[in-house]
């Protein structure tokens, strides 16, 4: 007989990120149930517990201490997730937070530190390795399809941070204070992709510039200031030796919003998208090797495709709904494969790495 993990999701309106991506992954899975939501105003409380047919809380702390809820979701902005995310561990729940963990290192640093001493469960939203493609250029790098890996090159659009949003909710993206930028995001996504693919970074040198000054509300027509970095260059080099360029621009482009190269002594492969937040992305898998004048499409095994509902696969609820099969196993067999905190304190310490590289014009060491 299953054992289910009752699901308290925080942030758990009936729009936005968790309405899209958390709740059509379990609701499809057999190990998962929602059992409540909570949100931070009375009305938009009662409307997802009416939704979901689950107990709404219009306090995160409420939810918390519901005896029904196992596994805290923390599905709220960024400047949000450590006093949050703090409160769960505190009740000892297992807590799954969306990337980042925190903002800024010392936050990430804390609550690792705090899971650590309270020995519970920890899971980070960092999904896009589990993408389908990405997991068989994994496999093909490993087995040598494409020989001793030289360099590769990724180039990408965080689809935000653009000169426009349409209303004043979505203008936190714009405020570096605020944690979401198209580093710690959308780039940072991508990079933890590469990495599970290549290995991380030993070295790196930056260049964060921030080339939009101002952004418009299409809503009101007021213009707010744009302090994050727009403009996001990564070179360096991977524990192995690999050379490695990553450039990710806010916005989209009309020209390729994603394009990863992954270059070898006896092939190469490309994976590329029309979207260009790679954790959600359709991506698509081109490979060559050995007398192949070009690369052509890969059919990705079925073994990788599959795993999860039908009706889920080329949804921004795919990737999350991997990540909690693999949590479900985890959880019943005392394994830990997913990314947890100290996995997300790694990222939060490349992404340190990669500001002061940018500050100083120098070479960083990635620890």
């Amino acid at each position: 007989m299953r054992n289910t993990t009752g699901v308290g999701v925080i942030g758990g309106s009936t729009s936005g990120w968790a309405s899209i991506a958390h709740m059509p992954a379990i609701a499809a899975s057999q190990d998962f149930a929602l059992r409540a939501v909570s949100t931070s105003r009375h009305a938009s409380a009662e409307a997802a517990a009416e939704h979901y047919g689950v107990t709404g809380y219009d306090h995160h702390q409420a939810l918390i201490d519901d005896p029904a809820v196992d596994l805290v979701v923390v599905a709220v902005k960024v400047a949000h997730h450590q006093e949050i995310v703090s409160a769960a561990l505190t009740a000892g729940k297992t807590v799954y937070s969306e990337w980042p963990l925190g903002n800024g290192l010392g936050e990430a640093e804390a609550l690792a530190e705090q899971a650590r001493s309270a020995g519970v469960r920890t899971v980070v939203g960092l999904q896009g390795r589990y993408t389908p493609e990405l997991r068989h250029a994994r496999a093909l790098v490993q087995d040598g399809y494409i020989g001793e890996v030289l360099g590769t090159t990724m180039v990408g659009s965080g689809m935000v941070w653009g000169g426009q949003v349409a209303d004043a909710s979505q203008a936190y993206w714009f405020d570096a204070a605020n944690g979401a930028t198209p580093l710690t995001s959308a780039a940072l996504h991508a990079l933890d992709g590469l990495h599970h693919v290549l290995g991380d970074f030993s070295t790196v040198r930056a260049n964060l510039v921030t080339a939009r000054k101002h952004a418009r509300i299409v809503e009101s027509g007021a213009t707010v200031p744009i302090t994050v970095a727009d403009q996001v260059a990564v070179i360096g080099t991977l524990a192995d030796g690999v050379a490695a360029s990553v450039f990710y621009r806010g916005g989209a482009s009309r020209g390729s919003n994603f394009r990863w190269e992954i270059n070898g002594s006896e092939g190469d492969l490309v994976l590329t998208s029309d979207w260009g937040n790679m954790q959600v992305a359709a991506l698509e898998l081109a490979a060559g090797h050995g007398a192949d004048p070009s690369v052509q499409p890969v059919d990705v095994p079925a073994t990788l495709t599959g795993g999860i509902a039908e009706h889920l696969h080329g949804t921004p609820a795919a990737n999350v709904a991997r990540l909690y099969a693999d949590l479900a196993r985890d959880l019943a067999e005392g394994t830990r494969t997913v990314p947890d905190f100290e996995h997300a304190l790694s990222r939060h310490r490349l992404i340190d790495a990669v500001e002061r590289a940018s500050a100083t014009g120098t070479v960083q060491e990635v620890r």
